[in-house]
Order: structure tokens, then sequence, then C-alpha cells
């Protein structure tokens, strides 16, 4: 699929920090209620499980629009779509910080996680329309980085906006401003995407997916018949369901997700009321550890091209990266004991740098399987990452409060990635690089 690209290179690279400023907000919206979750928490007496309902309902929100927007995002135009999603979070988080109590914030939190999915199948469609295949892993680690970015300035934010008040509402001023950030990045979106770019996907430029064409199936003639037509209709699903390669891509998205979405909203509440924290210092601590998960990003990508290099396959480099990323979060095994101090911040440190690196990887593997509906592809990989993992956090929650500890579940979830790169590699079924390409 071939379109109009301005600029050569210097455009590319500038629409992928668009779409890392993108994540950032997605980001901040999203982080601010974690780094804020004892003061809130406290003011509307939540226990932990209540606060993983919280989270929860985030997830299945996130899920269901991930499948929405995912079919969207193939049928209308990208350069459209996309500023309708991030305006509809902003709003939202700015939203939150007007709710009275329970059951507004779950609301708030409900409508967040919905418009926020819209962001990856937006994002990956733009990555995978204008870099090349080889230019892939960078920039889904260019555009993946903007999540630590804006988990980077989210708690200085908040540090700044509240400082040491104590008086109650004073939570609610880092969500208004950080809510009206979108109108800022929705000027630089139109300013920098002409009208003819990123429109509708065209169906006649856009080739069969490999896996169907390596099956030697034929696109059959339109039938008449109703049961014929919604079969048609849904032909992408069924070669999603019957191709190995999908539920590869599904056991390293919930795995990959399950750690990352439970440690980021809980590694607040883990230093301030697991080891003893202030809330400056856990704010300070929080963008020091999401410094290192852009920095574990950005390695992944580099060390990616590396690799390729130095003569690995694409899928060889692509799979050791991930190997070493899961390593490197399962060290929460260390974290869960040892008690407040140095070496505990600097294995958080590595915990976080791996983690996020996974993700490059992940995408990369997503832009192989499919072109022609990627977005219905990643919104229902998204989809099962987010129910499997937003179910995980009340049950970390109700683990914490039976315990009176947060160390166990720590050290159960570090250990995902690996049991889902081992789930991978028994599932995935190589393709030649050279019969990949840009199909």
């Amino acid at each position: 699929m071939e379109f109009h690209q301005p600029q050569a290179s210097k455009w590319h690279w500038w629409v992928s920090c668009l779409l890392l400023l993108a994540t950032m907000l997605n980001y901040m919206d999203r982080q601010t209620l974690a780094n804020l979750s004892v003061r809130i928490t406290e003011e509307f007496h939540l226990n932990h499980e209540q606060y993983g309902k919280l989270e929860l309902v985030f997830g299945l929100s996130f899920a269901l629009g991930s499948i929405c927007f995912g079919a969207i995002a193939d049928r209308v135009s990208i350069r459209l779509l996309y500023p309708v999603v991030l305006i509809g979070w902003s709003a939202v988080g700015l939203a939150t910080g007007m709710t009275s109590g329970y059951s507004s914030m779950l609301v708030c939190r409900g409508l967040l996680g919905f418009f926020e999915s819209g962001h990856w199948p937006c994002a990956l469609i733009v990555t995978q329309r204008i870099l090349s295949r080889g230019d892939r892993v960078m920039g889904n680690s260019v555009l993946q980085s903007g999540a630590s970015l804006g988990a980077i300035l989210t708690p200085l934010i908040i540090r700044i906006l509240v400082g040491d008040r104590t008086d109650e509402g004073a939570w609610r001023l880092p969500f208004y401003v950080i809510g009206s950030l979108g109108l800022v990045w929705m000027f630089l979106w139109f300013l920098s995407i002409p009208k003819k770019e990123l429109g509708k996907a065209s169906l006649k430029h856009a080739p069969i997916d490999e896996f169907k064409a390596a099956r030697g199936s034929t696109t059959a003639t339109p039938s008449r018949t109703w049961p014929f037509q919604l079969k048609e209709s849904f032909q992408w699903l069924i070669d999603f369901a019957v191709d190995p390669r999908f539920w590869a891509l599904a056991a390293m998205v919930i795995s990959i997700n399950t750690s990352w979405q439970t440690i980021r909203a809980w590694l607040p509440k883990f230093l301030q009321e697991g080891r003893a924290y202030s809330e400056k210092e856990s704010l300070y601590f929080n963008s020091v550890y999401y410094i290192a998960t852009d920095i574990g990003c950005i390695l992944a990508g580099v060390a990616g091209i590396w690799l390729v290099r130095r003569g690995f396959t694409s899928h060889q480099a692509k799979l050791r990266v991930f190997l070493f990323c899961a390593l490197l979060t399962a060290t929460t095994n260390i974290a869960a004991w040892l008690p407040a101090g140095w070496p505990l911040l600097g294995v958080l440190l590595l915990v976080g740098a791996g983690c996020l690196g996974l993700f490059p990887c992940y995408y990369s593997f997503t832009q192989e399987l499919s072109t022609r509906h990627m977005g219905k592809l990643t919104g229902l990989l998204s989809a099962l990452g987010w129910l499997f993992s937003s179910v995980t956090q009340p049950y970390f929650g109700r683990l914490a409060d039976q315990l009176g500890s947060f160390d166990r579940g720590l050290m159960l979830i570090g250990c995902a990635p690996l049991i889902g790169i081992s789930l991978f590699v028994l599932l995935w079924r190589q393709t030649p690089d050279h019969k990949v390409g840009e199909y």
C-alpha cells in the first residue's frame, strides 16, 4: 500500500514525534489517578480492592473501545479519527477532576479507557503506512517511549500543582491542567498532516494477507445471499482465528500488558504504603522510573536494528530482545524481598526498562501479520490484552488487603512475560523474511 510521503524521511520522523506526544498525553491522563491514588482512596475511603476495580473498569472499557476503534480505523480517515479519540480522552480526564465520589470516578475511568483505546489502532496504522519494515521497530520505539515521557512528566506536574497541600480536593487541579493539553496536540496534528495523507485504506492497493496467500486461498466472488455476505464480512476474523501466529501474539500481549499495567497502577502505592516512602519521594522516583522505561524502550529498538545488522533475521532479533527484556521484568522477584533503600530502587529501574522494552517487539510482530486489517488486528489483540490484565487488578488489590503486603503479587506479575514468550515460540509459525516484505 503506497501513500504520498512529503519531505521524505524528515516528515516521517516528525509524524513519529507527534505519535510520541499523543502517547505521552495518553499516559498523562491515565497516570494522574495512579500518582494521586493514595490521596483519592483516602478521601473516598476506598480499600485496595476497590481501587483495583477502578482499574478493572478502565481495562474492560479499553478492551471494548479497542474492538470498536480497531474496526473503525480500517474504514475511515485516520487523519480525522485520531484527533477525535484524543480530544475524547482529554475531555474525560478533565471531567475526572470534577467527580464527587466512587461511582462518578468509576464512570469517568470507564469513559477514559474507552477513548484512550483508540490511540493504538490509529498510531500503529500510521507507522505501518509511513515507515518501511526495517524502520518500524525504531518507529514503534519512538511511539511507545511517549508512554514513559508522559509518566515522567505527570508526577512532576502533580508535585508543582499540589505540593504539600493537605486540603480536601487538592488532587483535582492536575486533572484539569493535564486534560486541557489535548487541544495543543490537535492543533499540531492538523497543521502537520495534509488532507491527502492518512485517508481511508485503499482496498484496491491492499494485497491479500500473507497467511491467506500462503494457504493458496483465493478471493471468492461476492454472493448475493446474506449468509455468504456475512461470512465475507467476517472473513478477516476467521483468518485470524485459524492462524496460530494470531494466538501467539495474543499470548504475548496478555503477558506484557498484565505486567506493565499492574506495575503502572500500583507502583505509587507499593512505594508509599508498602515501603513507607513519602508522597514527595514517591512522585520523584516515579519520574526516574519512567526515565528508565523510556531508555529501555529506545534501547530495545536500537538492539533490534543492531542484531539485524549483525546477521540475525528480524524475527530472531526481536525474539532475543524480547527475552532479555522479559528477564529484566522478572527481577520483581528480587525487588519483593528488598527493604526500602537504593538496592530496591535500582532493581525497580531495571524492571521498568525491561517492561516497556517488550512493547516495540510485540508491535513489530503484529505489523507482520496483516496490512489490510491492521486496525481490526491491533484492536482485537488489545482487547484480549486488556480483558485479561484488567481482571488482575482487583485480585491484586484483594491479595494486598489479605496479606497486608504488595510483595507476593509483585513477584507473580513480573514472571508473566517469560510465560508469554514461551507460548509465543510454541505457537508462532515463522515466515521467512523474504516472504513477509511490504505486502
